[in-house]
């Protein structure tokens, strides 16, 4: 029986059929067919196709089950690798992603009885890590590609460093902890008990006790006498105190304003335009060679045709002119 013609409603049947995933039970692995059906398959098992690759077949088998174990190995690890990464992952899910391609190579044509065998195979095999839990076996996929193990091996380098850093930072604040527990040590006083000469020695306390008036009335009083006498002496001083403390702090922020001025100039250097004109704002006509009739006189840029020219719509006569950069100026508008 012949296959139908294509877009008949047969024709476009069996392809609806053939789109999905079908029983692995009645899949050829040899001929890449994958049949619909128990009668299906019992066809295609008789056929001389069949037997022609069930020969091929018996002639190396083994040589067949190894290619088949390789290519199911390596696209299992392409899916490990390009959807998981190095993530800890279900067994089961990265064969779930595997086989939804309906193209893809079944297990009951390779060297692995089932998907735990396969999972351990990997274990031993040093490609992935593996480990069993309630819920089943996991995989964690093992990137070997140089340039990644380049990038890691720096990454451990840098926080080597890092830590060799903090640790010696940790070492230099307990040595000097130490050297002042030392200092403080050595420092100790010693406190005697306080011993007169004699009973007739007299221990005297003089205590000053004054008001705060009674104090800034001496102070004016003082301030009053010593005006005159100490007056040009006392200003030269205070003069060259505030020139000194002015001086230092110039000095002190010369530095500071020379980075800062130096963040400025790199600043406007970059975000320097060699072109200022863009449309909507107001411009003053400078060129003379235009004449007295637009010599000095306003307009509206309303386009700008290249980043250097602009067309001007002037505001006295309703012109337009298309000029330069070099030939306009900016106006700025009065107060208010």
């Amino acid at each position: 029986m012949g296959k139908h013609e294509v877009c008949t409603p047969k024709y476009i049947a069996n392809k609806i059929k053939a789109k999905g995933l079908q029983k692995l039970r009645w899949y050829c692995q040899m001929c890449e067919k994958q049949c619909r059906d128990e009668n299906g398959f019992r066809c295609h098992m008789t056929s001389e196709s069949h037997q022609r690759q069930l020969l091929l077949f018996a002639d190396n088998a083994d040589r067949y089950i190894t290619n088949f174990s390789k290519e199911f190995e390596r696209g299992f690890l392409e899916v490990l690798k390009h959807q998981f990464c190095t993530k800890r992952v279900h067994a089961n899910r990265v064969y779930q992603d595997y086989i939804s391609d309906r193209h893809h190579l079944h297990m009951t044509s390779t060297q692995w009885d089932a998907l735990t065998d396969f999972v351990k195979w990997l274990g031993r095999e040093g490609k992935c890590k593996v480990d069993e839990a309630e819920e089943g076996w996991y995989v964690q996929y093992i990137d070997r590609d140089p340039g990644t193990v380049a990038m890691q091996e720096a990454v451990s380098r840098k926080e080597k460093m890092d830590r060799d850093d903090q640790e010696m930072m940790r070492a230099f604040i307990e040595k000097q902890i130490d050297k002042g527990k030392e200092s403080s040590r050595n420092d100790t006083h010693v406190f005697t008990e306080f011993v007169r000469p004699s009973e007739q020695h007299k221990i005297v306390v003089n205590l000053k006790l004054g008001t705060k008036r009674d104090e800034d009335m001496k102070n004016k009083t003082l301030v009053a006498g010593n005006a005159l006498k100490n007056g040009s002496s006392a200003g030269y001083q205070k003069d060259s105190k505030e020139s000194g403390r002015g001086r230092g702090e110039k000095r002190k922020l010369s530095a500071l304003g020379e980075i800062i001025k130096d963040e400025e100039n790199k600043r406007e250097r970059i975000n320097r335009k060699d072109y200022w004109l863009v449309e909507g704002i107001v411009v003053k006509v400078m060129a003379k060679c235009l004449g007295d009739k637009y010599h000095r006189k306003k307009g509206v840029v309303t386009g700008v045709p290249d980043k250097c020219v602009a067309t001007v719509c002037m505001l006295d006569s309703g012109h337009k002119l298309k000029l330069d950069q070099e030939h306009l100026e900016t106006v700025i508008p009065a107060i208010g």
